[in-house]
């Protein structure tokens, strides 16, 4: 019998094929998508990899297809993804807001490029975080998270599957064009090192199962089509079988349950990343691509003597509002550089009940921002 432990996989990869990774690790088993730039590498290597783990891969007519599709395959039991960029984003949001409301656990990976329209296909934004969190109509709770090396793209797609599954929710994954396309070495880590979560299954006979019956976590148990429970699924305002309802009690019980079981897990859902925050009076807020040229003009600061860090947001939504306020009370400056012309530093203003002065710098022209520049804000503040 052999000692010899097993060695980790170590791959050069870009950030679209480690999302595909990530979903694959996670146990995701269908995708269905439509070609978009600059997510395309996402269904072409899920196109190769779904047949020979036993996965299904379904290239769809359009993005309303693609979404109802992943819907569909959840419903049935399987963890199920799609990925697209702006136009096909928007296409997807009223099915996005049915699995809202039908409490079916998916993944949406948004690519984001330049808009609106067609905008800029080919170049990198985040013109769509106020979108991910508010693109679908009506009040709704939703994970948004943001992806800003390769390994995040690897690692972040796991946490999405197991927070989609645990609370039963859509998940979003916001990436952008450059980290889509950046190729970084990436080292695998051991399939029983990565922490996998399935969602909870009924464990009452199929006549006792009440679909959407409240429990102290606000998340019921999920039957999968064709094991034997009747489960009814609309997205209408429903009462705790399934079926639709108008009675002010049920939708009121039906509307805080949804919000509650997100409240519940602020505690594992809000990530966040701190560099050099330990004595920093001048802070900087950044997300996605934004945040890999943040941390490098966090070291050409502290290089000149400035006490300056970096907060690196990983979930957007429900925005991370502790850490925030305590940057806030700590620092007298923070800097909130975005490749849109302003929307978290929206957020980060709202929660500002302190001194503490807030800026931002925004770039839409389809370039990146760069250390350099912001480097250059944190000199000025």
């Amino acid at each position: 019998m052999s000692d010899t432990k097993p060695e980790k996989k170590m791959l050069l990869m870009q950030g679209n094929e480690a999302i595909v990774e990530g979903a694959i690790a996670a146990g995701c088993r269908f995708f269905a998508g439509y070609p978009i730039t600059p997510a395309s590498e996402i269904s072409e290597r899920f196109s190769v990899r779904m047949p020979h783990i036993g996965g299904t891969f379904i290239q769809m007519e359009d993005e309303i297809a693609s979404m109802g599709a992943i819907i569909g395959a959840s419903l049935a039991g399987v963890k199920s993804m799609t990925a697209t960029s702006g136009p096909g984003f928007s296409l997807m949001s009223e099915n996005i807001g049915f699995a809202c409301m039908a409490e079916v656990p998916c993944v949406l990976v948004n690519v984001m490029r330049g808009g609106p329209s067609t905008g800029l296909p080919t170049q990198p934004s985040q013109g769509d975080v106020l979108q991910a969190r508010w693109g679908t109509h009506g009040d709704h709770p939703i994970i948004v998270l943001a992806v800003s090396t390769v390994r995040d793209c690897f690692d972040l797609t796991v946490v999405a599957f197991n927070l989609s599954e645990k609370y039963r929710v859509p998940v979003i994954i916001l990436s952008d064009e450059i980290v889509a396309h950046t190729r970084e070495t990436v080292i695998f880590p051991l399939p029983e090192e990565i922490k996998v979560v399935d969602r909870s299954k009924p464990s009452m006979p199929p006549e006792w199962y009440v679909p959407y019956e409240d429990n102290s976590v606000g998340v019921p148990p999920m039957a999968a089509f064709g094991e034997g429970y009747h489960h009814h699924v609309t997205g209408l305002a429903h009462d705790v079988r399934g079926f639709p309802t108008q009675r002010p009690d049920e939708v009121h019980e039906l509307q805080h349950r949804l919000f509650r079981k997100i409240t519940l897990g602020f505690h594992e859902i809000q990530k966040v990343k701190a560099f050099m925050m330990e004595d920093a009076d001048v802070a900087v807020i950044a997300y996605g691509s934004v945040s890999r040229s943040a941390h490098r003009a966090v070291v050409e600061a502290r290089q000149r003597g400035i006490k300056a860090g970096l907060l690196q947001l990983i979930t957007l939504f429900p925005f991370p509002r502790h850490y925030i306020e305590g940057v806030l009370r700590q620092c007298r400056a923070v800097l909130v550089p975005e490749m849109n012309m302003g929307q978290i530093i929206r957020e980060v203003k709202r929660v500002n009940q302190t001194k503490a002065r807030v800026e931002k710098y925004n770039r839409v022209d389809g370039h990146m921002i760069t250390p350099e520049e912001i480097f250059n804000q944190i000199i000025k503040l």
